[in-house]
């Protein structure tokens, strides 16, 4: 665990939910663009629950959830994790943070996926904090 999360973990309302992307990530990007765009969106991240691995909080309070997920087409030399963001309410929209990309063609070389998806995560995890305060 990185040493920030140790003094400042998860606010409480928030659940981490791994085991399926939510139904709830494309009833909100069909409410902002047409169904035909939103499964072409991020690759089809929303339409097919194939590509792994994902972390997602879900706060059943405010209907707001977090994703972290590949976001680039698996062809792509150089993939990356988005971090996509539902408010509570109503919307969707990319969370604008640091690249967390790696060369699936340089399986060794740093940053490895699994390094991109702790980084993408742990970024994740602070937007949460942040959001918190303005909730």
């Amino acid at each position: 665990m990185p040493r920030w999360q140790e003094t400042h973990p998860v606010p409480a309302p928030w659940q981490r939910r791994d085991d399926g992307i939510l139904p709830l990530w494309w009833d909100r990007l069909c409410s902002v663009t047409s169904p035909q765009s939103a499964a072409l969106y991020a690759a089809g991240l929303f339409t097919e629950d194939r590509r792994r691995p994902i972390a997602q909080w879900f706060n059943p309070d405010s209907g707001a959830a977090l994703l972290v997920a590949p976001e680039t087409s698996p062809e792509w030399p150089v993939q990356r994790f988005g971090i996509f963001y539902a408010p509570p309410g109503s919307g969707f929209t990319r969370v604008h943070s640091s690249p967390h990309e790696w060369h699936p063609r340089e399986p060794r070389t740093p940053p490895t996926e699994e390094e991109a998806f702790r980084a993408a995560v742990d970024e994740a995890a602070r937007f949460l904090q942040v959001e918190m305060d303005f909730v």
